[in-house]
């Protein structure tokens, strides 16, 4: 069991560790949005040779977007569970603050007009508690809907292979954009799951 400051410094860690990883899906997925402009200017110039392509190139530019929506969306609940830890951290400075006066205070005249200080600080500490375990298991199942986009562009660029075999001259060209997708989208998935990780550091301290 962590004592509350080592549980509010592990918050702090995680929190902000999480925000640097959604940082770099962001630009990942903004890479995977430039990757389908670039790849719809090549199927373009291949014409006939890379009509199969084409249509590819919108559901990648899809996914991108997909992906920067569903990261903006976390990113929110992201920022609540940071003011929540920073929140509760002074509530519970409060209540230790609360307690140690009660303590020199016993058996003095109107010491017991700090009980309802104390419970006050309490109940405001639990509440942030309450608040910031709802907004992690939002983000938990946040952080897996970002993994469907993901999937979906490894599979995209398996066939997006396929289709850029047959593009002749642009094979090489097409193939390196069908490359990029499944290396960005491999890269979400990794940043998603360290996301995920810190926040069961999180729900393993509480």
């Amino acid at each position: 069991m962590n004592t509350p400051v080592n549980q509010h410094k592990s918050q702090f860690v995680a929190v902000a560790s999480i925000a640097a990883e959604l940082s770099a899906v962001m630009e990942v997925a903004k890479e995977i949005s430039l990757a389908a402009a670039n790849a719809k200017a090549i199927a373009f110039r291949a014409g006939e040779k890379a009509k199969g392509f084409q249509p590819i190139t919108d559901f990648i530019n899809e996914l991108a977007k997909e992906t920067i929506e569903l990261v903006n969306d976390i990113n929110e609940h992201a920022l609540k569970l940071y003011r929540l830890t920073v929140k509760e951290h002074r509530m519970s400075e409060a209540c230790l603050r609360f307690e140690k006066v009660a303590v020199n205070a016993a058996g003095a005249p109107y010491a017991e007009s700090l009980r309802h200080s104390l419970q006050q600080a309490r109940q405001r500490r639990e509440d942030c508690r309450r608040q910031f375990g709802r907004h992690v298991s939002e983000l938990l199942a946040q952080l897996a809907d970002v993994m469907h986009p993901a999937r979906a562009a490894r599979v995209i660029a398996a066939n997006s292979r396929i289709e850029a075999s047959q593009a002749g001259e642009y094979l090489q060209s097409l193939q390196a954009v069908a490359e990029s997708v499944d290396h960005a989208a491999q890269i979400i998935h990794d940043k998603v799951h360290k996301c995920r990780s810190a926040l069961s550091i999180i729900n393993t301290d509480d």
